[in-house]
């Protein structure tokens, strides 16, 4: 569960003006517009920690359970990057009148979740909670993915093998299958490994070949 906060703050250095709810055009909320993020979300009990620069995340991604986001949209996806080089967390927007001044913005993609001052306690847990399962199903997702994308780079080289070993040995696909696989079972290596290293022989072989045949 969620219980400390990372929170990337691209206003640190800026001057605060907070204007009245009439004016800036969004809800108050029961935490008063101008209440920052760190500030509502210590009230409910989260320790906050405040990071400016990559350096900064660097250093105190490592004692969070998840990342706030107080940037406006067109930052979210540089800082999604980043964070994701550092380590996999879940990613949460804050959405107050700095980060999306205007109706007329566009939401920001790859978050999974949205925080604001106009939500309720109750609101919020309820929207970490939703953030919290939207990151396990990201991340799911991510995993899967990248398992199929092995499977099929292990298959592309077994599949490249076989074609090799039927030209040289003059033998059948399903021969050429089975070799592959008592070879890995010697060496104690996967079928995949051993397919490649044939591959990149065999290629070599072909380099040198044609090589020589152009002097």
């Amino acid at each position: 569960m969620l219980r400390s906060f990372l929170l990337v703050d691209g206003f640190e250095s800026e001057p605060s003006s907070s204007p009245s709810p009439a004016e800036s055009g969004l809800p108050s909320g029961p935490f008063g517009l101008e209440a920052t993020a760190a500030t509502i979300l210590q009230e409910l009990g989260f320790r906050v920690q405040t990071a400016s620069s990559f350096h900064e995340v660097q250093f105190l991604a490592g004692k969070a359970d998840a990342v706030l986001l107080s940037v406006v949209p067109k930052q979210v996806e540089p800082w999604r990057q980043k964070i994701a080089a550092v380590r996999s967390l879940p990613l949460l927007w804050w959405c107050d009148r700095r980060t999306f001044p205007s109706y007329e913005g566009k939401l920001p993609s790859g978050i999974d979740g949205m925080l604001g001052p106009g939500m309720s306690a109750l609101e919020m847990h309820c929207a970490l909670l939703l953030g919290f399962n939207q990151y396990c199903q990201r991340t799911e997702w991510q995993r899967e993915r990248e398992q199929l994308l092995s499977r099929l780079e292990e298959r592309k080289w077994i599949d490249q093998a076989k074609r090799i070993l039927c030209e040289i040995k003059s033998i059948s696909e399903a021969e050429a299958y089975e070799f592959l696989r008592k070879q890995a079972m010697n060496e104690r290596k996967r079928m995949s490994d051993v397919a490649s290293s044939i591959v990149k022989v065999y290629q070599l072989l072909q380099d040198g070949n044609q090589g020589r045949r152009k002097r």
